[in-house]
C-alpha cells in the first residue's frame, strides 16, 4: 500500500477515519477484503504470496495499515511486511507493547511503515513505527498523512491528499468524496518530485495519488470509519 490518509478524534461521532490506496504488481494474487475463514473476527484483503495483509480491521476495535518504505538500496527482510498487520490483528497486546516489540525485531523486514491502533471506550489508541525512524509514535488527535518515506513527509501527494481529506472532513465526510480522492490520478510537477533512488521515469509516474502503469499499479482503494463503540466499517473497491 502506498498512500493512507487518517483522521484521529476529528469528528465527534467518527473517532477515527482512514483512507488508503493499495499500490502493487497486478499478478500478485491477492483476495479482496472480506472476513477470514479461518479468523473471522478480521477483515480485510489478504495476500496469497506471503499470507499477510496491507490493512486489517477486527471486530474489537483493532486497525492496522502497512506502506513500503522507499529505498531501492535497502536490503530485503526475511519476513512479510504483511505479517506486521496480520500478527497485530491476531493479538491481543496493547499497541504500544506491540509497536516497541516490532521496534526491537524491524531488522527483519523491508523497509516499511506501519500504523496500529484500536478504539476502546470511544477513544482511538494509536501508533506509527517505521524501520527508517527514531522510535515508535503515539499519535495524538489530527490528521495525517502517509506514502513511502516517514510520516507526513510532505510528497506532493500526501500534501495534496491531506487538504483535501480535511475539506471532506470539514463538509461532512463523505464516503464517495473520500472515494474520489483516492481516485486522483494526476502527476506531481517535475520541480516537486521526490528523489528516492529510482530514476525520473518511475518518480514520476508514481507521484499519483491513484497509480497506473502497464505492470505495476493501485489495485484497491479502502475507506475505514469507526463510531464510537469501537465498530469498524471497512469498505473495499478493487481495480485488478
Amino acid at each position: 500500500m502506498c498512500v493512507i490518509f487518517f483522521a484521529i478524534e476529528q469528528r465527534p461521532e467518527t473517532p477515527l477515519v482512514l483512507l488508503a490506496n493499495r499500490d502493487e504488481f497486478y499478478e500478485r494474487p491477492t483476495l479482496t477484503a472480506a472476513a477470514w475463514p479461518d479468523q473471522p473476527h478480521i477483515r480485510g484483503g489478504r495476500d496469497l504470496v506471503s499470507g499477510g495483509t496491507w490493512l486489517g480491521v477486527t471486530d474489537g476495535g483493532r486497525f492496522a495499515a502497512v506502506t513500503n518504505y522507499r529505498d531501492p538500496s535497502s536490503a530485503k527482510g526475511t519476513r512479510s511486511r504483511g505479517r506486521l498487520v496480520s500478527d497485530f490483528l491476531l493479538s491481543d497486546e496493547p499497541v504500544a507493547e506491540y509497536m516497541a516489540m516490532i521496534e526491537r525485531s524491524a531488522g527483519e523486514y523491508s523497509g516499511f511503515n506501519l500504523i496500529a491502533g484500536e478504539i476502546a471506550d470511544g477513544r482511538v489508541t494509536a501508533a506509527w513505527f517505521s524501520d527508517r525512524g527514531e522510535r515508535v509514535e503515539m499519535l495524538t488527535p489530527g490528521i495525517y498523512g502517509l506514502s513511502n518515506s516517514l510520516l507526513d513527509t510532505p510528497w506532493p501527494k500526501v500534501t495534496k491528499g491531506k487538504a483535501a481529506f480535511r475539506r471532506i472532513l470539514e463538509n461532512g465526510a463523505d464516503r464517495e468524496a473520500m472515494f474520489d480522492l483516492l481516485a486522483d490520478r494526476d502527476l506531481a510537477d517535475d520541480a516537486d518530485l521526490p528523489q528516492t533512488g529510482i530514476g525520473y521515469e518511475r518518480e514520476k509516474a508514481l507521484s499519483a495519488i491513484f497509480i497506473e502503469t502497464p505492470v505495476y499499479g493501485t489495485r484497491c482503494s479502502t475507506v475505514v470509519t469507526a463510531d464510537r463503540s469501537g465498530r469498524l466499517d471497512l469498505v473495499e473497491r478493487t481495480f485488478v
